[in-house]
């Protein structure tokens, strides 16, 4: 049932966010897309009630759950950066805005964009890990517990090879390649003075 729930949570992220962004661009209705994009944590509300209730009525815990866990937690680290991300290409498409600013490629300004999408991951490590504790001291049974603490590493292992990615771009920064126009390069150069 978890599983089936966490596919019809990720289903319904796509939808509500496709419908809110259609109501905003196409319709020309802001509000209503605004509120339809304003609905989607509420499917983290019912994945996280579903599965308590599940851990209630005497399931067994086990990796469903955990997975959950981690769902729950992607969606707080990266879910709002995945929605403004798809906004600004969707006002820039269908609402005449202007193209929405691409990450730095190469400096350390890239090194600073990959430390704050870095960030994230460990927000959805420390929110995983909360919420598997919960569910642990909720079971109260050291017994049936290990699948549920096996995620928290898995979740706290996710960020810290994610984290040793972005910290290889502050050790070895991307350089711009000899061919790139003077123009790009001095673009990058600035984008780094000013952050």
């Amino acid at each position: 049932m978890i599983v089936a729930l966490i596919a019809v949570c990720e289903i319904g992220f796509w939808v509500l966010l496709a419908a809110g962004l259609a109501f905003r661009y196409l319709l020309r209705m802001p509000r209503t897309g605004l509120a339809l994009l304003l609905c989607e944590p509420l499917l983290e509300v019912v994945l996280l009630v579903a599965t308590a209730l599940d851990l209630k009525n005497g399931a067994e815990p086990n990796w469903t759950h955990g997975l959950a866990a981690l769902y729950i937690g992607y969606t707080v680290g990266h879910g709002h950066r995945t929605v403004k991300w798809l906004d600004g290409h969707a006002a820039h498409r269908f609402g005449g805005a202007p193209p929405p600013q691409r990450p730095p490629r190469y400096g350390m300004a890239r090194a600073r964009h990959e430390g704050k999408v870095w960030i994230g991951t460990l927000l959805g490590a420390a929110v995983a890990t909360v919420l598997l504790q919960l569910a642990i001291w909720y079971v109260d049974d050291p017994s049936r517990v290990t699948s549920l603490e096996s995620w928290r590493y898995a979740a706290w292992r996710a960020a810290g090879i994610h984290g040793l990615v972005a910290l290889s771009y502050w050790i070895w920064p991307r350089k711009a390649p000899a061919g790139e126009p003077a123009v790009a390069q001095e673009k990058e150069k600035e984008k780094e003075r000013v952050r």
